[in-house]
């Protein structure tokens, strides 16, 4: 990692007046990130780790990863953030006061007794039980369900993934003595014991938010008691067995339970006060308000999760978003160059290549949720280049967000919208997000904010107080082709509302 002379010692001035440091875990389905951040959950650049690992996939729509290749990717990242550490003599004379986690939400793997992953990790992409869920919507109400769970019965939640396993592996399904997020997992493999944070079983599907519990109906239904999932709790537990062994500098160092990276991004890029919301534009996208609350619920087809005892987080996911650009630049040819690309379509402002969109590669979730429908570019001609579909689909997932943010406002006056995640690095996607939107968006200082986000919840948990996000350098919507897109938008609706069989 190279930096310019003037950042790296702006960096050094802001590190020296910190006395303590966080390591921060951000498991992603893509990759593994790790960092300290000090008292002011500012990142510690040098001691950035990343690693990456390949999704297994399937026609059917598998999204699976092996436990063991999601585990090695975190020892390799730790040994890196640890080595940059004790390379410091500065680093290496503050405390490491916690430890916290983001990790994949919605995902699951089941264990044996002595908590050996005996089933790959199911992610939240994988959609081979999106007939369980039918079925599950014909035998339950979904309202009912999505009031007492935040969650809809969906292929990306739990109750859907235990019913397709339950139909289609019985012999394996019968044999796990425990189910568990990938957080909990990798924290027991590394420290020997683990808890389910609030903020992590409330993207189950099994959990009511209300309750801050289990929904024994819903553990009913697939045969679970309590006792199959890890106990719940936002309480820390100190670092042992393999991880002291190997670093002593983090021997009962307090370890609290891995959130949902959806509520670790809100706290990562600071959409956590009333006319804030956040966007993490990655592989995936989501938009999301923080709510204080006693009770919260969302409009049906948004979620309402949970991200500790006192809050609550409210939006929509989509499934298809950084993913489709990367299928558009391998698929179609287009340069690998970032550099090119951004020049390419900086040039393009206005959606005047004809095409609408329906960006369902995958199956696709918030707001309508309709899982069978495929991906449809409508409007090819002769005319068409791999740039108009590169363009049309990445204006298609901003449509979808679009919509997100109606529901998410209703009545009231639109927030103010943070952005993380790779369109963080994309001017012109940035300044196009906010022409769909209509709306000024505002670029995340911190570009990593699940990571950032998992040192803020240990901070806050600890008792240290973070400095509130502020707002600057807005991207301005430009009026005239923000009409043009509400106009494209509302192409999109009909198109969606037609009855097209894959």
């Amino acid at each position: 990692m190279i930096f310019s002379l003037n950042a790296g010692y702006a960096s050094l001035f802001s590190w020296l007046g910190a006395l303590l440091m966080i390591l921060a875990l951000d498991l992603g389905t893509s990759s593994t990130r790790t960092a300290f951040f000090d008292e002011q959950a500012q990142r510690i650049l040098p001691t950035t780790a990343q690693q990456t690992y390949p999704l297994i996939t399937s026609t059917d729509g598998a999204a699976e990863l092996e436990p063991a290749v999601l585990l090695g990717a975190v020892r390799h990242c730790l040994g890196q953030t640890m080595r940059a550490f004790r390379a410091d003599p500065g680093l290496r004379s503050r405390k490491i006061e916690g430890i916290g986690v983001s990790c994949f939400w919605h995902s699951l793997v089941g264990v044996n007794s002595k908590n050996e992953a005996i089933t790959r990790i199911i992610t939240w992409a994988d959609s081979r039980c999106r007939e369980d869920a039918e079925k599950l919507r014909l035998s339950l109400q979904e309202r009912e369900v999505h009031a007492s769970t935040g969650c809809m019965l969906r292929a990306s939640f739990w109750p859907a993934k235990l019913a397709w396993l339950r139909r289609t592996q019985r012999p394996l399904f019968g044999r796990v003595k425990s189910w568990m997020s990938p957080a909990e997992w990798l924290q027991i493999k590394l420290c020997g014991e683990a808890a389910c944070a609030i903020g992590m079983a409330t993207g189950t599907g099994l959990f009511n938010p209300a309750k801050r519990a289990w929904e024994p109906a819903m553990l009913r239904r697939f045969g679970l008691t309590p006792e199959m999932l890890r106990p719940l709790s936002d309480e820390p537990t100190p670092v042992g067995a393999e991880l002291a062994a190997q670093y002593p500098e983090l021997k009962n160092v307090p370890w609290f339970p891995g959130i949902g990276d959806g509520a670790a991004s809100n706290l990562g890029s600071g959409a956590t006060r009333p006319g804030l919301a956040a966007i993490n534009f990655g592989t995936s996208a989501a938009l999301r308000v923080m709510k204080n609350s006693e009770a919260v619920r969302a409009p049906f087809g948004l979620f309402c999760y949970r991200v500790d005892a006192e809050r609550f987080v409210i939006g929509g996911a989509v499934s298809n978003a950084g993913n489709l650009r990367a299928w558009c630049v391998q698929e179609l040819r287009l340069s690998e160059d970032n550099a090119v690309l951004e020049r390419e379509m900086a040039a393009r402002p206005e959606p005047a290549h004809g095409l609408v969109v329906l960006p369902f590669w995958n199956a696709e979730r918030a707001p309508t949720w309709d899982e069978k429908k495929r991906g449809v570019i409508c409007g090819l001609t002769q005319h068409t280049t791999a740039l108009d579909i590169l363009q049309a689909t990445t204006e298609a997932s901003f449509h979808r967000l679009a919509r997100i943010a109606e529901l998410v406002s209703g009545n009231n006056k639109a927030p103010k919208f943070i952005v993380s995640g790779g369109l963080q690095k994309s001017p012109s996607g940035l300044q196009r997000l906010a022409n769909v939107l209509g709306q000024p968006v505002f670029p995340n200082d911190e570009p990593e904010a699940s990571l950032r986000g998992a040192a803020v919840f240990a901070l806050e948990k600890l008792g240290r107080p973070v400095p509130e996000a502020r707002l600057k350098n807005p991207i301005r919507p430009q009026q005239r082709i923000a009409k043009l897109y509400a106009l494209e938008r509302e192409k999109q609706r009909q198109l969606e509302s037609l009855k097209i069989s894959s």
